[in-house]
């Protein structure tokens, strides 16, 4: 009996869908999710300073909780090849998220400490494990969720399949916080707020279901690849040789160069539970405005990605220089005293963090070999992770004791990252138009 090619298999099964209707299915998922993550995002700094937190607890919390969606992709990233699961874990992630945030909700009616910082006492415990639950979730989730999505994608068009993807993802960004600002200003709580969050929750999961249940093979719409993970599973890596991959071992110094730049870039951008917090306690917003200027944000996100996504592609590289100008922004005026200034330093967040989502990860892929780019990417994400976990910390606690310092060292550490971007760049020779 003959052996058949598994490749010319998959060429002759009929998929239940077509791809453009997995890549849309796949979008309304991320829309769903995005509506759970992105709408608790926008809450945790009121809730947590409602649950006794100083400004140093939400820094360290939140800026833990974006360490651990980057660091923990050095362990994912792998894994999900190792093994082959890929819609295991895509469904894990999706799951611990979905549970996680509509949990926080019963945070407000735990046992409270007395006083000081020990304020908060199990509310302010459970609230703080669930945000780090929530953000592991999209560790777990990301890697698998685009290896299946990138073998629908390359049907229509890679570039067009995650671009739908991608706009879905962040309509769910824009009107998560919308919903959670609703129900905040109806019921005057946050804790309804997040429980209403279970129902995107689980039409997530619910819409992940059906897409395996149709299509539990996504690679039958790429011709160019074997079975998810079969390659891999056929010659698995040693052990030794993992951890030389997650130490970055072999890759080029130039490249650890642009790392830790983009790592200054990402710690020193606030994260928004620390501003959520300022506008909270500083009473330059109700409570439930504060998702509504989150969303402002989002959509600032989304306008930057979609420019300097364009400007990286047609112009030069040069725009990245904008991050650290921008990052360098935003201590000064979100934390202001004024609540015009205050809006405006949101704004310039949202912008920061589009330009750096859309195109600072693109350079990578110029700095290393085709053979190493996932490596680099992952450790990339761990660089990211560490920054942004003394970023975080860093800032909380510099905010309660010198709002002045908070700015200078910011902006310092900016000017190192410029620094690096420059030379990172110019010595790659990757200042011209790309593509």
């Amino acid at each position: 009996m003959t052996a058949r090619d598994p490749r010319s298999a998959r060429s002759q099964a009929r998929p239940a869908w077509t791809a453009w209707r997995v890549v849309v299915s796949f979008g309304v998922a991320s829309l769903a999710a995005d509506m759970v993550y992105e709408g608790a995002r926008s809450l945790y700094g009121p809730l947590l300073a409602s649950l006794g937190a100083t400004a140093a607890v939400v820094g360290l919390v939140t800026g833990a909780g974006e360490a651990m969606a980057l660091v923990l992709r050095l362990v994912f990233c792998p894994l999900a090849d190792r093994s082959g699961r890929y819609w295991a874990l895509t469904l894990a992630g999706y799951g611990l998220t979905a549970v996680a945030v509509p949990l926080l909700a019963v945070t407000p009616f735990l046992p409270s400490g007395q006083g000081g910082a020990a304020a908060g006492g199990a509310g302010l415990l459970l609230a703080s494990v669930l945000i780090l639950l929530e953000r592991s979730g999209k560790a777990v989730r990301s890697p698998s969720k685009s290896a299946l999505l990138a073998h629908v994608a390359g049907a229509v068009g890679r570039g067009r399949g995650f671009g739908v993807h991608k706009a879905l993802d962040q309509l769910g960004a824009f009107a998560g916080p919308l919903v959670v600002a609703a129900v905040v200003a109806a019921t005057g709580a946050l804790w309804p707020a997040l429980l209403v969050l279970v129902v995107p929750g689980a039409a997530t999961m619910a819409v992940l279901l059906v897409i395996r249940a149709r299509v539990p093979d996504p690679s039958v719409y790429d011709s160019t690849t074997d079975a998810p993970g079969s390659a891999v599973r056929a010659a698995r890596p040693p052990l030794r040789g993992w951890l030389r991959d997650a130490l970055g071992a072999d890759l080029p110094p130039e490249f650890f160069r642009y790392a830790i730049a983009a790592g200054l870039m990402t710690g020193g951008l606030l994260t928004f539970g620390i501003v959520g917090y300022h506008l909270t306690v500083s009473r330059l917003v109700p409570v439930a405005a504060v998702p509504v200027v989150y969303a402002g944000a989002m959509l600032a996100e989304a306008v930057a990605a979609l420019g300097v996504g364009w400007a990286y592609d047609r112009i030069s590289t040069r725009v990245l220089y904008a991050v650290p100008v921008l990052v360098a922004l935003v201590p000064g005026l979100a934390l202001s005293s004024q609540l015009g200034t205050a809006l405006a330093g949101v704004l310039v967040w949202g912008l920061a963090f589009g330009v750096q989502d859309s195109t600072v990860k693109a350079i990578v892929a110029d700095l290393v070999a085709p053979s190493r780019r996932a490596t680099a990417y992952g450790v990339f994400a761990g660089i990211e992770g560490v920054m942004a976990v003394v970023g975080g910390a860093g800032a909380g606690w510099l905010y309660e004791r010198s709002l002045t310092t908070l700015v200078v060292v910011v902006a310092a550490a900016q000017v190192v990252a410029l620094g690096l971007l420059v030379r990172t760049l110019k010595r790659r020779s990757l200042t011209g138009p790309m593509g």
